[in-house]
């Protein structure tokens, strides 16, 4: 499930609970013994009473095994499952070469297993354990101890099937478990698509009403903070004035009025996201990172951005306010981690426009990999160099929504993010964003409206 809802909830088949499994076997173990004890003692019929409550007892004793080392809510993988399934299979075989093989009309509890796993675990996982069952019907067909009956009794004679009816009987098993294994796997795989699909619409409403709420508190945070920062930079420009034109504090005066207006600006950014104020209302690629990498050069942190020598057809993008926002809240994460270097490398084709950031910072954690985008997640104070900031203590903690913001804003425009962390021996984040260049390059529509003999817009 994408969106990143491959998993987003976790895997594609979610596995079975071990307390299914173990509630099952209980049941069946449970049958068996009941059957054994009947045929036994209430019909008469002879069974190697011993061997037969020796493999039913193998079977409570490792439920037992499970139930003490496990925790019943535990999930278990795909292959844990099936080796657990394989083992009834093989239990019910060795159960039935002792009491008449497929002429034992209990041959039929080979589906079990089998239509348990068509609707819990992967195709090729229910393959296995169909093609396990029917091996092992071959076999208990082939070889097995006579079926339990009343010799010479009121019953007769122990009946003996004919191998044609037999293999009759193996081939309707085979036919059935193929039909019902298929059948249950379908109409399991259709309930887990729609369930799939309902998270996947849960999970974009809460993130758009996340944003949605994002977008009232930013424009209260605009109304909050305009006049403390409209004052930072009255009494930034009244010490100015007051000092000496040699004072070793002038550049310090001037850098508070810089970030104080910049400030002002990002607010003015989130609260409208308004592009009327552009003065062009497409660009290059090259001219767009530049406008994104401009406000963050002057920190002390070697920003590179490369373009592919000489690659025709470079992508015209339209200006877009959160395309901006989100590619620039990237590259300020890059810079605040970065210890001395921010690479941003752009490259095209004629299929897709992909940018990727990356900086030689500390690296993602690895136990926030797959969280990062979502609301409230942030590694801000975890042992991370930040611009500027003084080892005294102040505190560094992030609110967690910068970056999934961004996600949010840069899969409006139809970008699909990845976040990694660098190969060994390098170290650092990488931030890949990836387009469809359909979605993203409007050079087509220029050269249709020259075509078609509309004025071309700036």
């Amino acid at each position: 499930m994408s969106l990143s809802l491959d998993h987003p909830i976790g895997e594609r088949f979610f596995g079975l609970r071990l307390d299914t499994l173990i509630r099952l076997r209980w049941l069946a173990i449970s049958g068996q013994t009941v059957a054994i004890v009947v045929v036994q003692w209430l019909l008469g019929f002879a069974l190697p009473i011993g061997a037969s409550l020796a493999v039913v007892a193998l079977s409570a004793w490792l439920n037992l095994a499970l139930r003490l080392r496990n925790p019943g809510a535990r999930r278990l993988s795909d292959v844990e499952a099936a080796w657990l399934l394989a083992y009834d299979i093989l239990q019910l075989a060795a159960l039935l070469f002792l009491t008449g093989g497929l002429s034992n009309p209990f041959a039929l509890l080979f589906l079990a297993p089998v239509l348990i796993s068509a609707t819990a675990l992967s195709p090729r996982t229910t393959l296995l354990l169909g093609v396990l069952a029917a091996a092992c019907a071959a076999l208990v067909g082939f070889w097995h101890m006579p079926l339990p009956w009343a010799a010479g009794g009121a019953l007769g004679e122990v009946p003996e099937l004919p191998t044609l009816y037999l293999l009759g009987i193996w081939l309707a098993l085979a036919i059935a478990i193929a039909f019902m294994g298929v059948h249950a796997w379908r109409v399991a795989e259709e309930t887990r698509e729609l369930s799939e699909a309902l998270a996947a619409t849960e999970l974009v409403l809460a993130r758009e009403q996340h944003l949605s709420a994002l977008d009232g508190l930013a424009a209260a945070a605009a109304h909050e903070l305009g006049t403390p920062l409209a004052t930072i930079t009255v009494v930034a420009k009244e010490l100015a004035r007051a000092l000496p034109a040699d004072s070793p504090m002038s550049e310090d005066i001037k850098l508070v009025s810089e970030q104080a207006e910049r400030c002002r600006a990002i607010l003015r950014r989130l609260t409208t996201l308004d592009s009327g104020e552009a003065p062009f209302d497409r660009m290059p690629i090259s001219h767009l990172l530049e406008d994104v990498v401009a406000p963050h050069r002057n920190f002390g942190i070697t920003i590179a951005v490369t373009l592919p020598n000489g690659a025709p057809g470079e992508p015209i993008i339209a200006r877009n306010p959160g395309l901006l926002y989100g590619l620039g809240n990237i590259v300020e994460n890059a810079v605040d981690f970065a210890e001395s270097r921010v690479s941003i490398v752009a490259s095209w084709s004629e299929d897709e426009v992909t940018i990727s950031v990356t900086d030689d910072g500390p690296g993602f954690p690895i136990e926030l990999l797959d969280s990062i985008g979502a609301p409230y997640v942030t590694s801000r104070g975890r042992n991370r160099w930040k611009r500027g900031a003084e080892s005294d203590g102040e505190d560094q903690n992030g609110l967690g929504l910068g970056v999934f913001i961004a996600k949010t804003l840069l899969e409006r425009t139809g970008a699909g993010l990845t976040f990694v962390n660098r190969p060994p021996p390098a170290h650092g984040a990488s931030v890949g964003v990836r387009w469809p260049r359909e979605l993203i390059d409007i050079s087509g529509d220029r050269e249709q409206e020259a075509e078609n003999g509309a004025p071309a817009r700036p």
